[in-house]
């Protein structure tokens, strides 16, 4: 049950990923945390197509896990809210 609702928010997201949008203040959050320089809004797109990403919904944010970080998408703007890398555990 718990993997069909995982892909059920994946499709949701693919769906929609034209709507996928961040703020200014979010562009340079996304760059910052995740340590790159490419456009942001793209870089998480191309993160959530990749067949290993994971796609949960808590409240009102859908949450990315794939690779190394965490995309928080809201769920009725389509706003990437903050991505982040998973932290480390030793």
């Amino acid at each position: 049950m718990l993997k069909k609702m995982i892909e059920m928010h994946r499709k949701i997201l693919l769906k929609n990923r034209d709507k996928i949008h961040t703020t200014e203040m979010g562009v340079e959050r996304i760059q910052k945390n995740l340590g790159i320089n490419d456009e942001p809004v793209g870089y998480c797109i191309s993160k959530l197509e990749k067949k290993t990403s994971s796609v949960t919904r808590n409240g009102k944010n859908y949450y990315v896990e794939v690779d190394d970080c965490i995309i928080t998408i809201n769920s009725s703007s389509f706003t990437i809210i903050t991505a982040h890398k998973k932290s480390k555990k030793n």
